[in-house]
């Protein structure tokens, strides 16, 4: 019997795999696609990296990332988060001031800029109200990163197997779980279930996970227009779909809308972008983003696997441990994620309330 099957190798279950071989187990972490495809939600080259939430949880979650980014990249010799700074706009009134209350309690600098001088600042950007600036934020090298958590994971003993898909999980006892795969049946003492918008079905009868929507969404890279202009990261949220973007050198600036696309079959989906997200994204950036070329869009699709609330699973229920949910805001807290769900399987500590089964 092995010790520790972690199912799913993208960002989450890479981490975790991490996290437990440096924490002493024996890891073997099934992953059902080949390294760095493109069929989940952890692929891409950037991803936004950033501290500012209105819930002081996650403030506090994002300071701790920080400082594990950092830690893993003296580890890994990596360069994987570059700070570029990162601004929130489009809050109203009272939001803006919870939030700002929020950051100053949790000892976070941040700026207010009102949006003319935010225009003058940034020069690719337009701006209908006051601008919050966070020093702090920027972005992530997302598939480098994952790259880095496997290569450390395996120099430490993990197995990790692609091209091994797991087709189902059963409790056996308080000490044993099967993970079903088309190749047989392995047996382990805990099973991490990291599957991203697979969870769902993989975990049907062994836990009640909240309602997970599926998505495919599809942001698109923008060339720029302006080639000194400088390009923070950036949340605009907006009474329709909030929208988000940060720079990704040599591919352009990524720009797409949060939970936009069509509810998929993360088996069955088309990978094709729709001419009317297309449309939708062409006419924000001839709106917001003066700074970019809306005739060079090169879109890309993904999938979310969202809660209602947009908050983590992150729970243990006898020897088996969930980690879902994560898509739209999840990748920057990677390697917080990756000791948290460690900790899970070894007992040392609980999972954080917010993101516990017995709270959805």
């Amino acid at each position: 019997m092995q010790d520790v099957i972690v199912v799913g190798g993208g960002a989450m279950g890479s981490a975790t795999a991490w996290a437990l071989t440096r924490a002493g187990r024996e890891v073997h972490l099934l992953e059902q696609f080949e390294p760095g495809h493109t069929r989940g939600g952890s692929h891409g080259a950037s991803r936004i990296f950033r501290l500012v939430y209105s819930e002081a949880d996650y403030v506090a979650l994002a300071r701790r990332a920080l400082r594990e980014w950092r830690d893993l990249e003296a580890e890994s010799g990596t360069a994987l988060l570059t700070a570029t700074g990162a601004i929130d706009h489009g809050l109203a009134g009272a939001v803006l001031a919870g939030v700002t209350g929020v950051l100053a309690d949790q000892g976070v600098p941040f700026e207010i800029i009102d949006p003319t001088a935010a225009r003058r600042r940034w020069t690719g950007m337009a701006f209908g109200s006051p601008v919050l600036y966070q020093p702090d934020g920027g972005r992530l090298r997302s598939d480098a990163a994952v790259e880095v958590l496997q290569k450390l994971a395996a120099a430490a003993g993990a197995r990790i197997e692609h091209g091994t898909a797991a087709t189902g999980v059963t409790v056996r006892g308080d000490d044993e779980v099967e993970v079903r795969t088309e190749a047989g049946v392995l047996r382990a003492r805990h099973a991490v279930v990291a599957a991203g918008s697979w969870a769902p079905t993989l975990l049907r009868g062994m836990l009640a996970l909240p309602p997970i929507t599926v998505t495919q969404e599809q942001p698109a890279h923008f060339a720029p227009v302006l080639a000194d202009a400088q390009w923070p990261s950036f949340i605009h949220w907006r009474p329709e779909h909030d929208a988000y973007g940060l720079l990704t050198p040599g591919e352009g600036v990524k720009v797409g809308f949060h939970g936009a696309g069509p509810t998929v079959d993360p088996d069955r989906r088309d990978f094709t972008a729709t001419e009317e997200g297309n449309q939708m994204l062409r006419g924000y950036v001839e709106r917001w983003l003066p700074g970019l070329d809306p005739d060079t869009a090169a879109p890309v699709t993904c999938l979310y696997d969202n809660t209602t609330e947009g908050d983590f699973v992150i729970d243990r229920v006898g020897p088996l441990t969930v980690a879902t949910g994560f898509s739209g805001h999840g990748f920057k807290f990677v390697p917080v994620i990756g000791r948290i769900v460690a900790d899970l399987v070894t007992g040392a500590a609980p999972a954080p309330a917010r993101f516990r089964l017995a709270h959805a």
